[in-house]
C-alpha cells in the first residue's frame, strides 16, 4: 500500500504542475506543496497559453508529473462577468478541457479541478450539499462562468468511467486573505468591501454603495485555509 496522502511524506520529491500557481488561490497552494516536499512547476499565461490547443500536452509531456493541480482560470467581480461572459465561458471551458485530456494522455497519477460554487443553482437552499448542482441553473450573472466549470465535472465524470483516470474536484466558496485582487473590474467581494470603505474613509464619506438588496448571506474561506485542503483532496 503506497503513502496516503494525508501523510507529511506523501509529497516528498513528487513532481507537480500547478496551472495558475501565480495567481491568488496558486501562490498559496504552490507555497504548501513546496514545505511538503514536492516539487512543483508553475508555468506562466505568457509562455503556457492553456486555452491552446497543444500547449498543455506540451507542458506536461516536457515535465512528467505525477499530479497536475489545475487553477488557472479567467475570472473577476460582478462587473468583470457582465462585461466579458463569452471568454468567462470559452476560456475557461477550453483550458480545463485541455488539462485533462493532457494528463489522460501524459499518464498523470491524479488530477485536481478546481471547481466553483457559482456553478450551484440560483437558488440552492443553504447549507449547500453536493448534489444540489444539479438541481437549476446558476445565477444569471455568474452562469457563463458557473457552467464551464460545472462542464468539466461532467468530464471527469466521463474520463474516470471510461478510462479510469483519477480526479479530485474541489468546489471552495468565496476566498480571501493576502494576495488578492483589489481592482474593482475584477475584485470579489470582500476586497471590494475594503476598498470602498478606506476610500470612504480617505474620503470623509459618511456610508458605501454596495451591489445587491443585503439579503443575501455569504461564507468565506481564508486562501490558505482552501490551498491545504486541495493539497489534501
Amino acid at each position: 500500500m503506497g503513502v496516503p496522502q494525508t501523510s507529511p511524506t506523501f509529497w516528498r520529491n513528487r513532481t507537480v504542475v500547478v496551472t495558475g500557481g501565480h495567481g491568488f488561490l496558486g501562490r498559496h497552494v504552490v507555497r504548501v506543496l513546496t514545505a511538503a516536499g514536492a516539487q512543483v512547476t508553475a508555468p506562466r499565461h505568457a509562455e503556457h497559453d492553456l486555452v491552446q490547443h497543444g500547449v498543455a500536452e506540451r507542458l506536461l509531456a516536457q515535465v512528467k508529473p505525477s499530479h497536475v493541480i489545475h487553477l488557472a482560470a479567467r475570472v473577476g467581480g460582478i462587473g468583470y462577468n457582465q462585461a466579458e461572459p463569452a471568454p468567462l465561458f470559452l476560456d475557461n471551458l477550453q483550458m480545463g478541457l485541455n488539462v485533462i485530456e493532457a494528463a489522460r494522455a501524459a499518464g498523470v497519477e491524479k488530477t485536481t479541478i478546481l471547481g466553483t460554487v457559482c456553478s450551484y443553482p440560483k437558488f440552492t437552499p443553504v447549507p449547500f450539499r453536493e448534489a444540489s448542482i444539479w438541481d437549476g441553473y446558476p445565477e444569471e450573472t455568474n452562469a457563463p462562468y458557473g457552467i464551464a466549470k460545472k462542464a468539466l465535472l461532467v468530464h471527469t465524470h466521463v474520463n474516470r468511467r471510461q478510462y479510469g483516470q483519477k480526479f479530485a474536484f474541489v468546489i471552495p466558496t468565496n476566498l480571501f486573505g493576502p494576495g488578492d485582487k483589489f481592482h474593482e473590474s475584477v475584485s470579489h467581494v470582500i476586497p471590494a468591501l475594503i476598498k470602498k470603505c478606506v476610500e470612504a474613509k480617505e474620503h470623509g464619506a459618511d456610508k458605501v454603495h454596495v451591489w445587491g438588496t443585503g439579503a443575501a448571506s455569504r461564507d468565506y474561506l481564508y486562501v490558505s485555509d482552501a490551498a491545504r485542503g486541495i493539497v489534501l483532496a
